[in-house]
Order: C-alpha cells, then structure tokens, then sequence
C-alpha cells in the first residue's frame, strides 16, 4: 500500500483553469462526481480524453499541476479533456476505495460523457494506475485513441499490462529520479511487454520545473501516434 503523508507526496491542489473551464457533475456509482470540461477553442474536438489525477488520499486532485499539462496538452492536439475528481475528493461524493472504486468512477465517467466518438485515457500516478486499468476493461468493448501515463504508479498497484492493439498508440513517461515511484519498477512492467518508456533526465515524480517539456512529449506523442483505424 501507499505510504507516506500528505507533504511527502506533494500532492496540493492548484488552481490554474482558463476562463473557458466548465465546471459540472456527473452521476458517479456512489454519487456525483466533480468534474472540469475543457474544450479547444479553433476547431471542433477530434474526441474526448478523460484524465485521471493522483492519489486521493495525499492530496491527489484534478487540479493537480501534472493533471492540468496533460489536459493542455490534449486542448492543443484539438481534443475535449474532462479532469474529475474520484469518490470521496472535493465535492465528489463517496470514500476511497483503493482504486476498485475509483475505477468505476471512470468507467462510469467515459459512459456519460464520451459514449460516442473518439476516446483517450490519460493519468498521473495513481491516476495511471486507474486510467490503464480502464483501458484494460474497455479495450474489447470499443476502439481507444491514445493512452498516456505519466509516472505510473508500477511499485505500489498491480498495474495490469496495456492491451496489445493499444500499444503502438501509448505514452509511457517517467521521471529518472523519481523517489516515489522508482524508474525501475517501470521498466520492470514495460520490459516483458516490449513498451517503450520515455525517461526525462534529472526530473522527479512531480515534473518540477519540467512540466512545458512534458506537454511538449505529449503534444508529440497524439500527433505521431495519430488515431486508430476502425474507430
């Protein structure tokens, strides 16, 4: 289990949405879910991309700073993205549920708000955890665009490995120096499934002072991996 405090892990929220940040619920399976909606402001959005934020019980929110570069980064590429907060976090109903529940909230988030069209999961952390969890669930019921985890939680969950047609269309970034979630436990669930792992040099688990970087490789990442045939 995870272990630490609330200062540790450095999971404080922070609060830099744009003036077109919609702000909703959406009926979770143990209650409302608080949820942010942006939207790209120049063309109309190639799909939506659900974004799933680090762990809640240190602190882990939508408005988390590495939460909201991934976000940007799919505004830029032209897509929907929608943060929410899983059960028990903010105005979101519910407690936490070692990331059985939190995984329902997704599912039951990407049902609602991204039914139809083109879809693509992304998470921090904890939230990494969650967002391939999905994937996993999701990949024989319809097709998923991208997928995007950043500092994937591979040394404290049981993280289950990418569906294979999905693979070409993965982002897998981490830290050299995180001491959260070690480099190697990475690599360790990315080896026996031939994943790449993009590494950022010197950078933590948090992207301090590395978070245009970030943006940039995800930027890059949905414009090479383009979007999946027979969606």
């Amino acid at each position: 289990m995870w272990g630490g405090d609330f200062a540790q892990f450095g999971y404080a929220p922070v609060s830099h949405m744009n003036a077109q940040t919609q702000r909703f619920s959406v009926a979770g399976p143990v209650g409302n879910l608080e949820a942010l909606l942006d939207v790209p402001s120049a063309s109309d959005p190639l799909g939506t991309a659900l974004i799933a934020h680090p762990h809640p019980l240190f602190g882990g929110t939508m408005d988390n700073k590495v939460v909201q570069t991934v976000a940007r980064a799919f505004v830029q590429s032209g897509w929907r993205a929608l943060r929410f907060n899983f059960r028990g976090v903010g105005a979101s109903q519910g407690i936490y549920d070692e990331g059985r529940g939190e995984l329902e909230d997704l599912l039951a988030v990407a049902a609602a708000y991204a039914a139809g069209g083109r879809l693509a999961l992304a998470g921090f952390s904890f939230g990494a955890f969650v967002a391939v969890a999905a994937a996993d669930r999701l990949a024989t019921q319809r097709t998923i665009d991208h997928l995007v985890l950043v500092g994937a939680a591979a040394s404290r969950f049981d993280l289950p490995p990418v569906p294979s047609a999905l693979k070409p269309r993965t982002l897998l970034v981490h830290g050299e120096q995180d001491d959260t979630v070690p480099l190697g436990a990475v690599m360790d669930w990315a080896r026996p499934q031939n994943l790449p792992v993009t590494v950022v040099p010197g950078c933590g688990h948090f992207f301090h002072g590395q978070l245009p970087l970030l943006r940039n490789i995800v930027v890059g990442a949905i414009a090479a991996h383009g979007v999946a045939s027979g969606a």
